[in-house]
């Protein structure tokens, strides 16, 4: 379903993305996993078109991105609450979002419903503003909208992050049955790797831009070789850190 290929941003000196090619297939649920600055955020704005790659393209469905917007008819996002309009309430943005996908008000909340336990009674009827939601019920609100017109492609950001645990917890089994019933591509993105393990039967681990490895995930198969690899990250960082500090203490 998507194609990367030879693409590569740079910001200054700095490499944020370098994919020489990688393929995310029709029905794939595939989990980005990296440490800060490994390119995750960036890579998703370069696949959404909202950043111009410096090299190569990404096409969906064939389509390249920069090319034609006709692969946005069934795509939805979600990357961070700029993605909102504030200045509505849930029901109202629910609604525009819908009207934007031909779906007329009493399919929106036919389709809002099966969240309702994923908002708990937080999100609608509240008679306010989403810029006057707290973060985790905005990521709700983000969340539920780029999932309302169904789209063959859901692309989410952290989508764990500012949610509680009960909140996370409902949120991975929707995505789960949304990628088994609509036969979806899903691709998230997590700090976390319990969630994005519980999640995901593919994992692509990014370090500095480059997607390093590509890993099956067979019944949480993955945990103990992501968990290992970022231990080492760590232990390799904390070496640095303490060689740098004796190379200060010398000169001082």
């Amino acid at each position: 379903m998507i194609q990367i290929n030879n693409l590569q941003k740079k910001f200054g000196e700095k490499t944020a993305v370098n994919i020489d090619n990688y393929i995310i297939n029709q029905g794939d649920m595939l989990g980005l996993v990296g440490n800060n600055g490994a390119g995750k955020t960036t890579l998703f704005r370069l696949i959404l078109d909202l950043l111009r790659a410096d090299r190569g393209n990404v096409t969906i469905k064939d389509i390249d991105v920069c090319k034609s917007e006709d692969w946005k008819n069934f795509t939805g996002a979600f990357i961070d609450d700029g993605f909102l309009i504030d200045y509505l309430t849930p029901e109202e943005y629910f609604h525009f979002i819908g009207k934007m996908y031909g779906l007329k008000k009493e399919e929106v909340d036919e389709r809002i419903a099966p969240f309702e336990r994923f908002m708990n009674g937080e999100v609608m009827g509240q008679k306010k503003f989403i810029r006057n939601f707290s973060a985790g019920n905005k990521q709700k609100i983000g969340i539920i909208s780029a999932m309302l017109h169904h789209p063959q492609l859901l692309i989410l950001d952290e989508p764990f992050n500012f949610l509680d645990p009960s909140s996370q917890s409902i949120i991975k089994q929707l995505l789960k049955k949304y990628n088994e019933e609509h036969g979806a591509t899903v691709i998230i993105s997590s700090h976390n790797l319990n969630h994005t393990v519980d999640v995901c039967p593919r994992i692509a681990l990014l370090e500095h831009g480059v997607i390093i490895r590509d890993i099956q995930n067979e019944n949480n198969s993955a945990e103990k070789e992501l968990e290992a690899y970022f231990n080492v990250s760590v232990e390799e960082a904390v070496e640095v850190e303490n060689n740098t500090d004796e190379e200060i203490s010398t000169e001082e």
